[in-house]
């Protein structure tokens, strides 16, 4: 493994996606148990006005991170360096503590309406890692690959932990890490959770995502984020922490959004995990 520094930015705790269905709650009474916040960048670029004035004194007041949607880091289609540009550009306006994005592509001569999965072999290490890098430049900063969920693993040459492991560390970048995506793909994929937990490494984790999923069928489950997050999901995080030490860990809901005060339950249980499992590495920092 290469070595790494921590950054100066950093988030610790338990945090909430900013949606805004739930502004207005948040603006009236913040609650406390959130100590960092999230918002995908390509929502936000370019808002101006008064939604755009209340962004900011939330971003004045909140730490940050961002998790992208559209960077498409998979796709044959040359890289929307432009995009990356105006991303630089709304870290710096709101002090953004890490950016992530998905390890998958969504795009080519257009967007499209899912994220796709990369083919699971060694010229697309390779190739993605090379995209990373490029985007690491130009940012001149680390970015986070974030596991994703994937239904069909085509051309695929390697497992999905050794294709995720072999970009990091070619990349040499962070990685988001995704509970109920490792579960969603166990169930899907018939694989150990706990055990392609454990093969991660650990000093690459920027933060991490927990999150519900729909059930489809017994043997198919779909990664939705618009459902609460389930007891196997709690327990694979609850392992993780037992594993790596205690991270920052952000509950994602982006549809079928309940009131604050549902998410906010969430995001307590997040808390109680983090303070069940309390070690030195509680104040693991964003790495950069």
């Amino acid at each position: 493994m290469k070595a790494h520094s921590q950054n100066t930015y950093s988030v610790t705790g338990s945090g909430l996606g900013l949606r805004r269905d739930i502004l207005n709650e948040l603006e009236a009474s913040f609650p406390e148990i959130v100590d960092f916040m999230e918002v995908a960048p390509e929502n936000w670029i370019g808002i101006g006005g008064k939604l755009g004035k209340r962004f900011r004194a939330f971003t004045e007041k909140t730490p940050f991170v961002i998790h992208g949607l559209s960077l498409s880091i998979g796709s044959p289609a040359p890289l929307d360096e432009s995009l990356v540009y105006e991303i630089k550009k709304f870290i710096r306006t709101h002090d953004i503590r890490c950016y992530s994005e998905h390890l998958s592509y969504c795009s080519d001569n257009g967007h499209l309406y899912d994220l796709m999965p990369i083919p699971f072999t060694e010229e697309a290490v390779y190739y993605v890692a090379d995209r990373i890098k490029r985007v690491q430049e130009i940012l001149e900063q680390k970015i986070a690959m974030e596991n994703v969920s994937y239904y069909a693993a085509p051309g695929k040459e390697m497992d999905e932990i050794d294709f995720v492991n072999a970009v990091l560390e070619e990349a040499d970048c962070n990685l988001l890490l995704d509970v109920n995506n490792i579960y969603v793909n166990s169930v899907n994929h018939s694989y150990d959770p706990v055990e392609f937990l454990q093969a991660l490494p650990r000093e690459r984790i920027a933060y991490c995502h927990v999150a519900g999923h729909y059930n489809e069928a017994e043997d198919l489950l779909v990664d939705t984020h618009g459902a609460d997050v389930i007891d196997p999901v709690w327990s694979l995080l609850h392992k993780a922490y037992d594993t790596f030490g205690v991270f920052p860990t952000l509950l994602e809901r982006d549809f079928n959004i309940p009131p604050l005060a549902a998410l906010t339950q969430e995001v307590q249980t997040i808390h109680k995990l983090q303070a069940k499992c309390h070690t030195p590495s509680a104040s693991f920092q964003v790495v950069g």
